[in-house]
């Protein structure tokens, strides 16, 4: 072929120059420099031709309307479909797709695994959706099923069941897997779809399924997804292998990496970078939305990673700062906390221990619903530190934990280790102070304790430290904040804790606390929210309480 042949074609030459679209100008270029590839101009403008009398979009407003390209999908499928071997068969094996969320990725795969299962004719075609789990393949399969039954020319000959399509023209299959790779290695795959790949613990499935397409003349590989958590899973690692392929570093010329990311140091909200990771700005998703989560996120420090994973494409840590110091102070209310547990006697709350394990903060909470007229949950903390701890904590923690302790913000138990006893007492008196409806505690380092109340008769309750456990009530904690419907006091303790927290998130955007990346303690937090935890969704308890009985009092043997 001579250099006239593979020149750009016009629909390349109108993008070339901009930035977003540097993966196309090099996709065409790799598969032009290998001897024997050509392109196939009539079929590729065949198949854009086609497109939206084959495709209807599934959901939304545009359902049932033809699905009509745009720039960046048709040179997608033109470079697909039209670059061809010396023998004929399709070039690219693999299509690697990262783009923002709302910009019609699952929908876009939808289309192009029908088109390469039905379209190509090959005989006994064998396809296959993977994702991390089921449910989360079964969108993209499901759009499938959707498209066959609005298109009469694709559905021809084709049976969908609820796991499975046939073909029974071609003797084809298209199935919906699970996310394990076991049961698996028998395949035979022509056409596999992997989606959301961030979300995947581990590339074991679809280190499978490609294995599985080696006796195949033309497979087609088509993975999808949005950015996700740095340095963790196969999402990671796949980023990193399409950075390399783009950078020269690692050749795959049969990979067509197509990557809509903002700059790595863009600023959430410069609307020219959203351009950038959203090719279908303005369409989905609409500027006004991505205008008010920019807004959203510019006031809550987690909410900023979301955005720029979700909407800039951007890889960020799985650890974020949480709450700003402002917000939590608008939350003061008008009691002092010196003041608060006197005027909540008898109210009803919930508690909530974090029990230090030698020589560290323990920090007891209660935390009481809004009376019947208010509006506001009231936290009433009470922290404690081994006393023979407190000068070397405030010289070498730089924490003024000396200054706390002469203010009565940080009491002090006997000795250089948490005096369990001191606890208990702690909890008991809240016990005849308030009417404690359940008490929620961690198990690490506080069985023993939590045993020993239980004999008392307090209604405890284990809380595990997960995000399964927590995560449900930081939503809720942080929701609370930034409706300003607390009333804390000011604990100076407390508001060190907050200004201390990072949290966790896992894949599908829930959090908790974590104590390991936070930059201090923030024991008084987890306290918080365990009790809310229980406040807003009870676990089980036992059905009556000593503290029920006005005359209760602790026994001779704990009352010394």
């Amino acid at each position: 072929m001579d250099a006239k042949v593979h020149a750009l074609p016009p629909w390349l030459e109108a993008v070339q120059g901009l930035a977003i679209y540097a993966w196309a100008i090099r996709g065409w270029n790799i598969a032009a420099a290998i001897p024997g590839n050509w392109f196939d101009h009539a079929l590729a403008d065949s198949v854009v031709q086609l497109w939206p009398t084959l495709f209807c979009h599934t959901e939304g407003e545009w359902a049932g309307k033809p699905f009509v390209l745009a720039r960046w999908q048709e040179i997608v499928v033109r470079l697909l479909i039209g670059w061809r071997d010396a023998c004929g068969y399709r070039h690219f094996r693999r299509l690697l797709l990262w783009v923002a969320r709302k910009n019609g990725k699952s929908e876009f795969m939808a289309a192009l695994a029908l088109l390469f299962w039905i379209c190509d004719g090959e005989i006994g075609g064998k396809g296959y959706c993977f994702a991390r789990n089921e449910k989360q393949a079964a969108i993209v399969f499901d759009k499938m099923k959707t498209m066959l039954r609005m298109s009469p020319a694709l559905r021809k000959d084709v049976t969908p069941k609820k796991r499975e399509l046939w073909h029974a023209h071609l003797a084809a299959k298209f199935e919906l897997l699970s996310g394990q790779a076991e049961g698996k290695h028998g395949l035979s795959a022509s056409v596999i779809v992997g989606d959301e790949a961030h979300e995947c613990p581990d590339d074991v499935l679809y280190t499978t399924l490609h294995q599985s397409t080696a006796a195949r003349t033309q497979p087609v590989e088509l993975i999808g997804s949005t950015a996700g958590h740095k340095n963790r899973g196969w999402g990671w690692k796949l980023w990193e292998e399409c950075q390399a392929i783009l950078e020269g570093r690692l050749k795959q010329p049969r990979d067509l990496v197509v990557i809509f990311a903002a700059p790595a140091d863009a600023r959430i909200d410069d609307e020219a970078a959203w351009s950038a990771a959203n090719p279908n700005l303005g369409v989905s998703p609409r500027l006004d939305y991505l205008r008010d989560e920019c807004a959203k996120a510019l006031e809550n420090p987690r909410l900023e990673n979301d955005f720029r994973r979700y909407h800039l494409n951007q890889w960020t840590e799985q650890v974020t700062r949480w709450i700003p110091l402002a917000k939590w102070d608008a939350n003061k209310g008008a009691v002092n906390w010196r003041d608060l547990r006197a005027k909540l006697k008898g109210r009803t709350c919930f508690g909530g221990l974090d029990l230090s394990s030698t020589r560290d903060i323990t920090a007891l909470v209660w935390l009481f619903p809004p009376a019947e007229g208010e509006q506001h949950w009231i936290i009433a903390p009470r922290f404690f530190v081994p006393a023979d701890t407190i000068e070397e904590r405030s010289r070498n923690d730089r924490v003024h934990y000396d200054e706390w302790a002469r203010n009565g913000a940080l009491e002090t138990t006997p000795g250089n280790v948490v005096d369990q006893d001191a606890i208990f007492e702690a909890v008991m008196q809240g016990g005849r102070d308030f009417d404690v409806q359940q008490f929620g505690y961690d198990s690490w380092n506080a069985t023993q304790l939590a045993l020993r109340l239980q004999d008392e008769g307090v209604p405890v309750i284990e809380i595990r430290q997960g995000i399964p456990s927590l995560g449900e009530p930081s939503k809720e904690f942080e929701r609370l904040i930034y409706g300003g419907a607390f009333a804390h006091g000011g604990h100076p303790v407390l508001r060190w804790m907050v200004g201390n927290v990072a949290v966790e998130i896992d894949s599908n955007g829930n959090f908790k606390p974590s104590k390991k990346k936070s930059s201090e303690k923030i024991d008084g937090v987890v306290a918080t929210i365990m009790a809310l935890r229980l406040a807003i969704g009870r676990d089980e308890a036992p059905a009556k309480s000593p503290w029920d009985d006005p005359n209760f009092t602790l026994n001779p043997k704990t009352d010394d």
